[in-house]
């Protein structure tokens, strides 16, 4: 099923490892992938820690990582704004590190709702009341480009889930009735990032995620293998009813190995 696949593109959480604990199988997948002389890379959608956030994390767990394994929300991000509102000042309805990242590819961030030109909303594990109060009232009183990271509902955790960036982006419309440009997953922005960075072509490319509505769609629009992991946040009632079809569905991605 894999032997023709040269860049695999894993979704984390709920598909290597579940919050804070690693899948039995991921080391040995990743390190069977490099010595079939293949690629992999980590696309997430939580924009709620930055690149090097996650290359910690996953150090941590015994994965070694660097910049150039990631392609992420926040990086795909800026990589829109950079084509499309370069210089603009940004409100982040973000955490600090989602705030630092936007800083360091050169972008203004700013408290002040009066001094706004963009809106950015992210999965904000540091969300209060203020940031929810500013972002409706901007979104009352002026016509500003509203962009989110990512469309999820939930973050999976060991014990169940918790609300993302999409949920906290429908409290906002059901207060001002307006919806984000979403650039992360489903849209297929990162993995076509991730396929130029390689130079490796979609028939060539996997994208494997434990989400329908992100992940699979994503390879889908991309025109990549599409591949659904049983071991996050789908269900068998959620897969059927489902009207975006994977390639293949795993228990788990420890099944790449079979035929990697």
């Amino acid at each position: 099923m894999f032997k023709d696949i040269k860049l695999f593109l894993f979704d984390m959480d709920g598909t290597l490892y579940l919050g804070d604990k690693l899948f039995p199988f991921t080391i040995e997948l990743l390190e069977t992938i490099k010595q079939k002389g293949k690629r992999y890379m980590f696309m997430t959608n939580n924009s709620s820690k930055s690149v090097n956030a996650y290359i910690e994390k996953l150090n941590k767990l015994g994965i070694k990582a660097t910049k150039e394994d990631f392609i992420t929300s926040s990086q795909a991000t800026s990589f829109y704004h950079k084509k499309h509102h370069r210089g603009a000042r940004l409100y982040v309805c973000g955490t600090e590190s989602l705030k630092e990242e936007l800083r360091s590819e050169g972008f203004t961030v700013t408290e002040n709702t009066d001094d706004t030109d963009c809106i950015i909303m992210g999965y904000d594990t540091e969300l209060n009341y203020k940031k929810l109060w500013d972002v409706s009232f901007m979104l009352t009183s002026r016509d500003l480009p509203y962009i989110a990271t990512n469309p999820d509902y939930v973050c999976p955790t060991e014990w169940g889930s918790v609300p993302d960036c999409g949920s906290v982006c429908d409290m906002i419309f059901n207060a001002t009735g307006k919806r984000p440009l979403f650039i992360g997953k489903p849209e297929p922005l990162m993995p076509q990032l991730a396929m130029e960075m390689t130079g490796i072509k979609p028939i060539n490319t996997a994208v494997i995620g434990d989400r329908i509505y992100t992940d699979v769609k994503s390879g889908l629009n991309a025109g990549a293998f599409s591949v659904l992991v049983m071991s996050g946040e789908t269900t068998e009632k959620i897969l059927a009813e489902s009207p975006d079809k994977p390639d293949a569905v795993l228990k788990d991605a420890g099944e790449i190995l079979k035929t990697v």
